[in-house]
């Protein structure tokens, strides 16, 4: 292990949030608001722990595998612990626990809360609890590959460990100007949603909190209705970026690169509108008869599958009143999530396809035995150590969840409420059906509990194996 490297990445992450704490300063000397002064004197001490870990290069600036995935693992941990002291020094979240599960929730764009008064906050507070998904939809170490010279072809580790989806690989030939291509699609994209709202009469701080949230996936509201009483106009441009950002990054790439053939290609973003239509005329056709026509039960249908399955959260209905198919497709959406290399949670539509196509393969191989069949993806062959891999995080997840289930259980809360409460929280989502659910929140769980939907949410952001490797002896032996 190569700790004065993995000590001086993590101090650039500690550079970066420092920096990222100006936006809620500047909100509150806008509002006129005394809580900016904690983040400005967190954004200080950290800026100070920062700079002392990345005075000096380190000699050997190798990073491993191994290095890669506990870099990760350790800077959304410690980023997580910065950024929840404004909330709690301030007490504005009184209990460093909850301070705590809802700053993960933020950075790991889950967007479940323990806030039973959203309102309640100041707007530095909410600026912040909204810019944390911004931040952690992209990935705070995508952002300081895209900006800082790093160490060749070794940032590779560190974009694998930290982006979703089973394989990761660069768009253009250096992997900085990847992750800076990456970084000025997903700020576009959020400036333009930004523009659309506010051209359509939403107010200023609504627009760009509401962005933060659509961009990340996250979301976190200012409201404490969430996004219900906004306009039907608002709610069809969130469910518009909302299944935007949940296509693969790639694509636009491919959209501005001008190769519409690669982009016909790609089975995992076809399958993930394929999943999306189906869902949304399956959920309106249940569901109609509770609203006042057609069109309004669309709407409705359209937003919840599209925040369930990019796995935003944002909710413009109660839809734990919704009959039970509905709320089965819903919690089926939970699982499947957005595709690889977008900021949506989830298994990820390319695994699901890849371990299906596997399915059909082992049957197709039963009846003929002696005939051999490739498994292909976008007309490319999938590799063994892809479908291994696969596999092993399929075996990895279901193991996180049902340990994770049985000791959350122990609050003795209702099935459908402690299933999908670790549902919402692994696959990174927010709202789940019974006690957590669109209208509820998590605060009264029990502090384990919410110890273990804090684990679930950071390693359901990282992909399971960073935060398994930090339990593991042999993780932190010297080469």
């Amino acid at each position: 292990m190569n700790f004065r490297m993995v000590l001086y990445l993590l101090g650039w992450i500690l550079n970066m949030e420092s920096v990222f704490m100006a936006l809620p300063c500047v909100t509150a000397l806008i509002y006129g608001e005394t809580a900016g002064i904690h983040f400005l004197i967190t954004a200080v001490v950290t800026a100070i722990i920062g700079f002392l870990l990345t005075f000096k290069k380190p000699t050997n600036r190798t990073i491993h595998a191994r290095e890669g995935f506990v870099i990760v693992a350790l800077g959304w941990i410690l980023m997580s612990i910065v950024g929840a002291m404004p909330f709690f020094v301030s007490g504005e979240i009184p209990h460093f626990e909850d301070a705590l599960f809802e700053t993960i929730s933020g950075f790991t764009t889950t967007g479940a809360s323990i806030l039973t008064n959203v309102e309640g906050l100041s707007k530095c507070m909410l600026m912040w609890r909204s810019f944390s998904h911004w931040i952690g939809g992209m990935g705070v170490l995508v952002f300081m590959l895209a900006i800082l010279p790093m160490v060749g072809g070794q940032t590779m580790h560190l974009l694998r460990a930290e982006s979703p989806g089973p394989v990761v690989s660069k768009i253009v030939p250096k992997m900085r100007d990847s992750a800076a291509l990456l970084y000025i699609i997903y700020i576009v994209m959020t400036i333009v949603e930004i523009l659309l709202l506010v051209v359509t009469k939403m107010p200023l701080f609504d627009a760009i909190t509401l962005s933060f949230g659509t961009a990340g996936t996250g979301g976190f509201a200012v409201k404490n209705s969430g996004v219900a009483d906004y306009a039907a106009v608002h709610h069809t441009i969130i469910t518009v970026f909302m299944i935007l950002f949940g296509v693969n990054f790639n694509v636009y790439f491919l959209m501005i690169a001008r190769k519409p053939k690669d982009i016909l290609k790609n089975e995992e973003v076809r399958w993930y509108f394929i999943i999306i239509i189906a869902a949304i005329l399956g959920i309106t056709l249940s569901v109609h008869g509770m609203f006042d026509s057609w069109l309004e039960a669309f709407r409705h249908s359209a937003f919840q599958v599209a925040s369930i399955i990019t796995t935003t959260g944002y909710a413009t209905a109660d839809f734990n009143l919704w009959p039970m198919f509905p709320q089965l497709v819903l919690v089926l959406l939970m699982f499947i999530g957005a595709c690889a290399g977008s900021t949506g949670g989830g298994i990820k539509v390319s695994r699901i396809l890849i371990s299906a196509k596997a399915v059909k393969k082992e049957l197709y191989r039963l009846i003929h035995p002696r005939n051999v069949k490739v498994l292909k993806m976008d007309g490319k062959k999938v590799e063994h150590e892809t479908l291994r891999s696969i596999n092993v995080f399929l075996f990895a997840y279901t193991i996180v969840f049902v340990i994770s289930i049985f000791i959350v259980s122990l609050d003795n809360f209702e099935f459908s409420g402690t299933f999908t409460a670790v549902a919402a929280t692994l696959n990174n989502i927010g709202p789940g059906l019974g006690q957590v659910g669109p209208m509820s929140n998590f605060s009264e769980f029990s502090v384990l509990s919410k110890c273990v939907m804090m684990f679930d949410m950071l390693a359901g952001r990282v992909e399971i194996f960073p935060m398994l490797l930090l339990l593991v002896p042999a993780t932190w032996k010297r080469q």
